[in-house]
C-alpha cells in the first residue's frame, strides 16, 4: 500500500532549493514533499467527495448509452470485445478520453480539492491537456486488461516535464485484484524510454505502448486505493496496471495537468515519432483532418486553462 508520506524527516536535513519536482507553498507538507522528490508519486486519501464520483458515473453511463454524445470524445473498447453484439452499456466500452466538451466530466478537471494539490507541482498557470475515463473491464482470458509498464511523456508534446502532473481518482476498491496501479518509484529521474507495443500473445488495445528495456527487477508498488482517493505523479514515472481478474468494471477518473508556461516541442527524429504517427493517423480516420495536422495540434485542441492565465501553452 502506497501512503502520501513515509517516515519522518527533519526541515533542516532537507533545504527548499532542493527540490526540483514541486513548488513552494503551503499545501503539501514537508515530509509530502520529500516523498513525492524521491518516488515520484503521492497519494491523496479520501480527495474527491463520493457525490461527485457518482455524478461522473452516472455521466458515463450516460454516454455508454450514447443519451450524450460530447464533441471530440474517443471512445475506445478491448482488442477481444471491440465486435462484440453488447448492447450499448459499460460492458462495450474501456475508456473515454478527451471529454473536455462534457461539461459534467470535466467538472473533475476544475474540482478545487483537485487544483489545490496541482498548483504544486505545475504554478498557478494550468492547463488541462488529457482527460480519460478509465472502466476496466474483466478480464476475457488473454490478459488485454493489463496495460504495459510506459511513461505518459511518451504521448506529450511539450516541456519541460516537471511542469506536468497527473491527477488519477479511483471511482471505487481498487486493488491488485482488479488492477489496480503498479509504479516503480524514482523512475522519474530517468530520461524518456523508446516505447512500443509489447509481444503479447493476447493482443494490445490500440495505443497501449510499453517500454521496452526497464529494469525487471526494479522495486515495485501497487497502489491500493479506496474511493476518493487520488494519486498524483509525474509524466517520467514508470507505471502501468495489471489484469482485472473480477467480473466487474474496475473505474477510474484522471487528467494530465501542464503549467501554462509550458512550450511545444517537435517530436520527428525522436523516439515519440512512432506515437505522432499513430495519433495523427486515427485523427485523419476519424474526423477527417488534412494532412498538415501535427501531434501539437490535436493537444492543442484538448487543452483547456482551468486556472490562472494562458501563457505559451
Amino acid at each position: 500500500v502506497a501512503h502520501p508520506i513515509s517516515g519522518t524527516i527533519s526541515s533542516a536535513s532537507f533545504h527548499p532549493q532542493q527540490f526540483q519536482y514541486t513548488l513552494d507553498n503551503n499545501v503539501l507538507t514537508l515530509e509530502q514533499r520529500k516523498f513525492y522528490e524521491e518516488n515520484g508519486f503521492l497519494v491523496i486519501k479520501n480527495l474527491v467527495p463520493d457525490a461527485d464520483i457518482q455524478r461522473f458515473r452516472n455521466e458515463f453511463e450516460k454516454i455508454c448509452r450514447k443519451e450524450v454524445k460530447p464533441l471530440g470524445l474517443t471512445v475506445m473498447r478491448d482488442v477481444t470485445i471491440s465486435k462484440s453484439e453488447y448492447a450499448p452499456s459499460e460492458k462495450m466500452i474501456t475508456k473515454v478520453q478527451d471529454f473536455q466538451e462534457d461539461k459534467e466530466l470535466f467538472r473533475y478537471c476544475t474540482l478545487p480539492e483537485i487544483l489545490k494539490y496541482v498548483e504544486c507541482f505545475t504554478g498557478p498557470n494550468i492547463m488541462a491537456m488529457h482527460t480519460m475515463l478509465i472502466n476496466k473491464p474483466p478480464d476475457s482470458g488473454k490478459k488485454t486488461s493489463r496495460h504495459p509498464l510506459h511513461q505518459d511523456l511518451h504521448y506529450f508534446p511539450f516541456r519541460p516535464s516537471d511542469l506536468i502532473v497527473c491527477a488519477w481518482t479511483a471511482m471505487e476498491h481498487i486493488n491488485r485484484n482488479n488492477g489496480c496501479l503498479v509504479v516503480l518509484p524514482g523512475t522519474h529521474k530517468g530520461s524518456l524510454k523508446p516505447h512500443d507495443y509489447p509481444k503479447w500473445e493476447g493482443g494490445v488495445n490500440k495505443m497501449f505502448h510499453g517500454i521496452q528495456d526497464y529494469e525487471e527487477n526494479k522495486a515495485r508498488v501497487h497502489l491500493v486505493m479506496e474511493k476518493g482517493d487520488t494519486v498524483f505523479f509525474h509524466p517520467l514515472l514508470i507505471h502501468g496496471s495489471g489484469q482485472n481478474k473480477t467480473q466487474g468494471f474496475r473505474k477510474a477518473i484522471s487528467c494530465h495537468f501542464a503549467s501554462a508556461d509550458c512550450h511545444y516541442i517537435d517530436v520527428k527524429g525522436t523516439s515519440q515519432e512512432n506515437i505522432e504517427k499513430e495519433v495523427v493517423g486515427i485523427a485523419h480516420k476519424f474526423f477527417g483532418a488534412e494532412n498538415s495536422v501535427d501531434l501539437k495540434d490535436i493537444w492543442m485542441f484538448r487543452a483547456r486553462l482551468v486556472k490562472g492565465e494562458r501563457t505559451n501553452l
